[in-house]
C-alpha cells in the first residue's frame, strides 16, 4: 500500500497547526515539508525553527525535503527541530556520500532526490546507503505544477535497480500527483507519494487522501 504524503506547501499559512491535524485526522501518513533557499529553487518557505513549533502539533512523520544549496549545513538544525527523514539533492552537494552519513548520524532517515532533468547516474553511488529516492515530477519551486509524464520511464528504471540489486528503497513522487497520476506512478514503482494542492485544495481531503493510497497487487 502507498505512503500518502500531503506537502503543507499548499496548506494555508494562517493556520498550519489546523491545516497538519486535517490531514492527520483524513487518514494521512507522512508530512512533506517543502524547505526552499530561493537559491536553489525560486522561491523561500519553512526554517528548521518552523519545523520545530509544528514538531509540538503532531507526531505524525515529518519526511523533511531540503530543496537548498549546500544542505549539509542544515541536517543538523532539522534533526534537532523534529525530522523524521531529511531528503537532500544530488545536484545541491559536492559530497553527497558524507552528506548521507551526517543525516544518519543523527539517528534519521536519509533520502536523496532528483530534478526531472537529472539523470539516474548521479544517484547510482549511493542506492545502498538511502532510505528513500525522491523523483521530483515536476520542476521544484512552486506547488500547483502540471505532472511532466516522462519521469515515468525514470521511476521504472530506478526500480528495475532497486529490484536487481534486492533493494527495499522506497521511491517517492513528489509533483503534479492526483488519482490520475498516482495510478501511474504506483505502477511504474513508487512506493510513497507526495500531493499538495490536490489534498489541501479538495473539499472532502479524506476521499482525496484514500484516492491516492494504492494497493498493489499481493497486499
Amino acid at each position: 500500500m502507498t505512503i500518502v504524503a500531503p506537502s503543507i506547501l499548499s496548506a494555508d499559512f494562517s493556520c498550519l497547526k489546523d491545516e497538519i491535524l486535517k490531514i492527520e485526522e483524513a487518514g494521512a501518513d507522512w508530512v512533506h515539508i517543502d524547505v526552499m533557499d530561493g537559491n536553489f529553487v525560486p522561491n523561500l518557505t519553512f526554517g528548521a525553527p518552523v519545523v520545530k513549533q509544528i514538531r509540538k502539533v503532531t507526531k505524525m512523520f515529518f519526511d523533511c525535503h531540503l530543496m537548498v544549496e549546500h544542505p549539509e549545513t542544515y541536517i543538523d538544525d532539522f534533526a534537532a527541530a523534529g525530522a523524521d527523514m531529511v531528503v537532500v539533492h544530488a545536484e545541491t552537494t559536492r559530497h553527497l556520500h558524507r552528506c548521507i552519513q551526517a543525516i544518519h548520524a543523527k539517528g534519521i532517515r536519509a533520502g536523496v532526490a532528483l530534478n526531472p532533468g537529472s539523470p539516474l547516474a548521479l544517484i547510482e553511488e549511493v542506492l545502498s546507503d538511502v532510505d528513500m529516492v525522491l523523483i521530483m515530477s515536476v520542476n521544484p519551486g512552486f506547488g500547483g505544477q502540471k505532472f511532466i509524464p516522462e519521469v515515468l520511464r525514470k521511476i521504472s528504471r530506478l526500480r528495475r535497480k532497486l529490484d536487481l540489486a534486492g533493494l527495499r528503497t522506497d521511491i517517492q513522487v513528489d509533483g503534479g500527483i492526483n488519482a490520475e497520476t498516482a495510478a501511474q506512478v504506483v505502477g511504474a514503482g513508487a512506493t510513497v507519494l507526495v500531493a499538495g494542492s490536490y489534498v489541501y485544495g479538495s473539499k472532502d481531503v479524506k476521499a482525496a487522501i484514500a484516492s491516492l493510497r494504492i494497493f498493489k497487487q499481493g497486499e
